[in-house]
């Protein structure tokens, strides 16, 4: 048995329902587009679970959280693929992928064959196993990445009333799960080997504002150890967590992330591979012509810092599967992929925003020690500002930073960019300065894309002038509206 498709998207994650309704938007016929996913649902923004579903309250969800409601699109529900003629084949694994013959082997013995692949395949979860530690398929421990997790995690928290959980990880996933957990009044110790949360992002003084405003919840830090073992009950639950460091803790509930691998064993031997993912160039082509690879599983370049990287996060697999199928669609007028990586979370009153990359010098400013306070600070490589935060801002301020980072102005005094603060990215953002092509910098431990202005000197007095300008007056209206 086998069927033909013009148009495969192996995979149902955010990046596939965006893929979708990008195809579906370009023309798409009927019968030519077909989704496979082992998931038993459609398309779903992933985001939801960390936050909407495990929410004591008016928890989201399905259909409130099909793909693509994230970006106030349209709902995809399954009736949606439906009228558009586009095949769900959901519940379904793929056994093994050929492409040359351009074919894929379904677990239920079907073989699926198409023009063009797009590999949606995301990442999955990494397991204690992994690290040593048995125990994961104990019913009160719990991992999130996909619906059947959220549905175990809720279950356990709701059989753990006022109990006790130990969440293993200080990443996004630890982070917000301990987030979900306090509100649900459970009582929580965190768990990572780092020196502080986030450490893949923030920096020890931006990590210390969010671990003193989550101890301010209640929330209790272990930092320096990993897990070393469980105990169990005589029903297979996990009584007590056992530490490397000798602190043995009694529990209600697990919430274990540890990071995610990508999903790449259909295509080893098959396609190139970097940075743990499909290797994929500008229109996100692999070294196969007729396959793409967006989300998490595409190593794709990063024009601004010369290099290919791989994003673990909503907003690339949102915009990276509509330039794929434009690439797919419309080839001679699309061109290559020119992203800036963005990171957000939302969680209790707290909301952050990150833009480019934290390499280089930082600069903060605004108030870190008060609790609900807007601060930020940007990143400072080669003279250029290449990356900014911000935690409490407006959504025009934090257009403002995205459009700062993605100029990358130049910068010669610290002293006053820490002064103007966020004054100066506003004034970039009105006022920008025309830069030529980036040119790469010989030396650059990242590989980073910097601007050189035709006369720095003017560019950087300009850029200053302006900022302070618009600093001071931005400062003064923002006193005034306080007032």
């Amino acid at each position: 048995m086998g069927r033909a498709f013009v148009y495969v998207i192996l995979g149902g994650g955010v990046s596939a329902g965006y893929a979708a309704l990008e195809f579906v938007r370009r023309g798409v016929s009927h019968g030519e587009l077909c989704i496979i996913s082992n998931e038993s649902v459609a398309p779903y923004e992933r985001p939801a679970l960390s936050k909407g579903y495990l929410l004591p309250e008016a928890a989201a969800r399905l259909p409130s959280f099909h793909t693509c409601v994230g970006a106030n699109e349209e709902r995809l529900t399954p009736k949606w693929y439906k009228e558009h003629g586009v095949e769900l084949v959901l519940g379904t694994g793929v056994k093994s992928a050929d492409v040359k013959r351009k074919t894929l082997l379904t677990t239920t013995g079907e073989t699926i064959s198409y023009k063009f692949l797009i590999i949606a395949t995301g990442a999955r979860a990494l397991k204690l196993e992994e690290f040593g530690v048995n125990g994961s398929d104990a019913e009160n421990v719990c991992y999130l990445r996909d619906i059947s997790d959220a549905n175990r995690l809720v279950n356990a928290i709701q059989s753990s009333p006022g109990g006790n959980a130990v969440v293993i990880g200080g990443g996004y996933i630890g982070m917000e799960c301990a987030a979900s957990l306090v509100i649900n009044k459970i009582n929580v110790t965190m768990v990572f080997p780092e020196a502080h949360c986030m450490a893949r992002l923030l920096t020890p003084k931006i990590a210390s504002y969010y671990e003193e405003y989550y101890k301010s919840r209640g929330v209790k830090f272990i930092k320096g150890t990993v897990l070393s073992s469980f105990d169990f009950d005589s029903n297979g639950k996990v009584t007590d967590v056992t530490l490397r460091d000798g602190t043995k803790l009694s529990v209600d509930m697990v919430v274990v992330g540890i990071g995610i691998r990508p999903n790449t064993g259909l295509f080893e031997g098959q396609l190139t591979l970097e940075k743990g993912g499909i290797k994929v160039n500008g229109m996100f082509q692999s070294s196969n012509s007729s396959v793409y690879a967006i989300g998490d599983v595409a190593a794709f370049p990063v024009k601004a810092f010369g290099e290919k990287r791989r994003l673990e996060h909503v907003d690339s697999a949102r915009k990276s599967a509509k330039h794929a199928v434009s690439s797919i669609m419309e080839p001679d007028k699309t061109g290559e992929f020119d992203y800036i990586p963005f990171f957000y979370s939302r969680v209790f009153t707290l909301s952050w925003q990150f833009y480019g990359d934290n390499a280089g010098e930082v600069v903060y400013y605004g108030d870190l020690s008060a609790s609900g306070s807007t601060f930020g600070a940007y990143w400072v490589n080669k003279g250029h500002v290449v990356g900014a935060f911000l935690e409490g801002g407006t959504r025009e301020e934090y257009e403002a930073i995205a459009k700062t980072t993605t100029l990358r102005p130049a910068v010669e005094d610290l002293t006053e960019l820490e002064r103007q603060g966020l004054g100066f990215a506003v004034a970039v953002s009105q006022k920008p300065v025309a830069l030529p092509p980036p040119i790469e910098v010989s030396g650059s431990t990242s590989g980073l894309l910097l601007e050189k202005p035709l006369y720095a000197w003017h560019a950087t007095a300009g850029v200053v002038l302006a900022a302070s300008i618009a600093a001071f007056a931005y400062f003064y209206g923002k006193r005034r509206r306080r007032w």
